[in-house]
């Protein structure tokens, strides 16, 4: 896993992580896979430090298909299979930038979104490869967001299902 661009440790447990400075912003988005098109719509954190530390790469961005990869090997649980944590970090990472694209490029806006629900199913457990991620809108409206984030193994066998809400935050007065 490629920890530089988060600096030579993660903050200490419980502790925000800090702003990166431009340097490790720059850094964080290109060890993350996005295209520089989007770096403005990512935040000011660039991409999340859990993604980072699971080792989540994007392999195609745009507001219309979101499709990531997550390495079994480092993200195991005890009895040696992909984690289900794994699945739904991976979800809610592909669900939530998924919404934002659609707040910025279909509606025009800047707008923040948290997600309301996240539910998912596993299918199948795998061991090694990696397992990639493929996020869909269900719903695109213009209060809430729906997505399916379809999870594969390299044989492209269904790994498990989720679905994400997002609701599109207004300014507040």
């Amino acid at each position: 896993m490629d920890f530089d661009a988060y600096g030579p440790e993660f903050p200490t447990p419980g502790v925000p992580t800090p702003l990166p400075d431009q340097a490790q912003r720059r850094a964080r988005l290109e060890a993350a896979n996005v295209p520089q098109e989007y770096w403005e719509w990512m935040g000011p954190h660039g991409t999340s430090a859990m993604g980072a530390r699971l080792g989540l790469k994007f392999v195609e961005m745009s507001p219309e298909k979101l499709v990531a990869t997550l390495p079994v090997g480092g993200n195991e649980q005890n009895a040696g299979i992909f984690h289900g944590g794994g699945h739904f970090v991976m979800a809610e990472t592909l669900g939530s930038v998924a919404s934002i694209f659609h707040v910025r490029a279909n509606l025009g806006l800047v707008r923040n979104v948290v997600g309301t629900e996240l539910s998912a199913t596993h299918h199948r457990s795998v061991t090694e490869g990696l397992v990639w991620g493929t996020c869909t809108p269900i719903n695109l409206g213009k209060q809430l967001t729906v997505h399916e984030i379809v999870m594969r193994d390299d044989a492209g066998r269904r790994l498990s299902t989720a679905r994400m809400t997002n609701m599109i935050l207004h300014p507040r007065q």
